[in-house]
């Protein structure tokens, strides 16, 4: 799924997140890699909407596409979720010239924005599992201002812009395991949110973001010990969900504002559930700033009996073995930059 349509090979994925920016580059005729680059940044920047901000983004990215080695101008750039809107819907069963006509005409109230603001593109997702005369079709769309802002400051900067994907997308297809047909959730925790996606034979079933991330349990490990954040966020990584360190006291700071995500993923466990009857997840994959938290995933894996692992977001990609440990210790931060670099067109 693509927000532009682009058919260019050589590309490289760029993830601008609140935290970093991440770009990867990979031969698309062997997954190798190619290159890789990050450079930390100011959340306060990248939430930004001023003039001033968005162009010290865009110096930034310059700065890393220049030290990063990258062989084209051409980029796939990933959608923030609270960007983005993504969502599956029943439309009737019709051939995809229709279809594509009917999705355009329902638009207007399957989407949060007026159609004639918003970029939009769909996949045909297969049967309907509600109603047998209908098909799923997951439909995505962003304003047009957002996306024109983000095109003009990249091509300021002169990239081409080949694609525009959903953050959640590129996730999904870095982190789950194609060969499997069982549903797979993939839970990547940002700074300030937390991107929750559901796979099913291929395909994306569900996807949300739930706002909370990272940055709340910091706050909420700072506040409730008394202590600066800066100490908060150095015992929070060393400690995180282990009840038996520190006499427990990291833990009880932090399991309150971590069971306020647990509500929302149960939530989104049982939706799927009952929009897919007779099918039970298979795993819980964790990314992102949750996948190095100690003993969040046990801590998931407690809550819901279901396999939890920690996602490698270089699982699909080629590299030489004496590369393994410095990709690991960075793979939970550059799923979506992966994902994106993954992309077939």
């Amino acid at each position: 799924m693509s927000l532009l349509n682009g058919k260019i090979r050589e590309f490289f994925g760029l993830d601008l997140g609140t935290s970093g920016i991440r770009m990867v580059q990979l031969a698309h005729t062997s997954n190798a890699l190619q290159t890789y680059a990050y450079m930390p940044i100011d959340i306060n920047i990248a939430l930004s909407d001023s003039k001033s901000d968005q162009q010290k983004l865009a110096q930034a990215i310059k700065s890393l596409v220049a030290k990063s080695g990258v062989r084209t101008k051409n980029v796939a750039v990933g959608l923030p979720s609270q960007k983005v809107f993504t969502t599956v819907v029943d439309i009737d069963k019709l051939d995809k010239n229709e279809l594509a006509k009917s999705i355009i005409l329902q638009a207007d109230s399957l989407i949060p924005t007026p159609i004639a603001e918003s970029k939009i593109d769909w996949e045909l997702l297969g049967s309907s599992p509600i109603d047998k005369t209908k098909v799923e079709v997951l439909l995505s769309s962003v304003h047009n201002s957002y996306a024109t802002e983000r095109l003009d400051m990249l091509e300021g900067i002169g990239l081409n812009v080949v694609a525009f994907e959903p953050d959640t997308l590129a996730i999904a297809r870095a982190l789950v395991d194609r060969q499997s047909n069982t549903p797979q959730m993939v839970l990547d925790m940002g700074s300030t949110a937390t991107d929750l996606v559901i796979v099913m034979n291929g395909s994306t079933r569900l996807t949300r973001s739930i706002p909370t991330g990272y940055e709340a349990i910091i706050r909420a490990a700072s506040q409730n010990l008394n202590i600066d954040e800066v100490q908060a966020r150095q015992f929070v990584a060393k400690f995180g969900l282990d009840p038996q360190k520190l006499e427990g006291q990291i833990f009880h700071a932090i399991s309150a504002t971590v069971d306020l995500l647990i509500t929302e993923v149960d939530k989104s466990i049982k939706f799927f559930g009952a929009r897919y009857q007779n099918t039970n997840l298979d795993r819980i994959i964790v990314a992102g700033s949750g996948a190095p938290l100690p003993e969040f995933p046990v801590y998931l894996a407690n809550k819901f009996n279901i396999n939890v692992e920690i996602g490698n977001a270089w699982r699909n990609v080629s590299y030489s073995p004496d590369r393994q440990n410095e990709l690991m210790t960075i793979s939970s931060m550059f799923s979506v930059a992966v994902g994106l670099a993954e992309r077939t067109a």
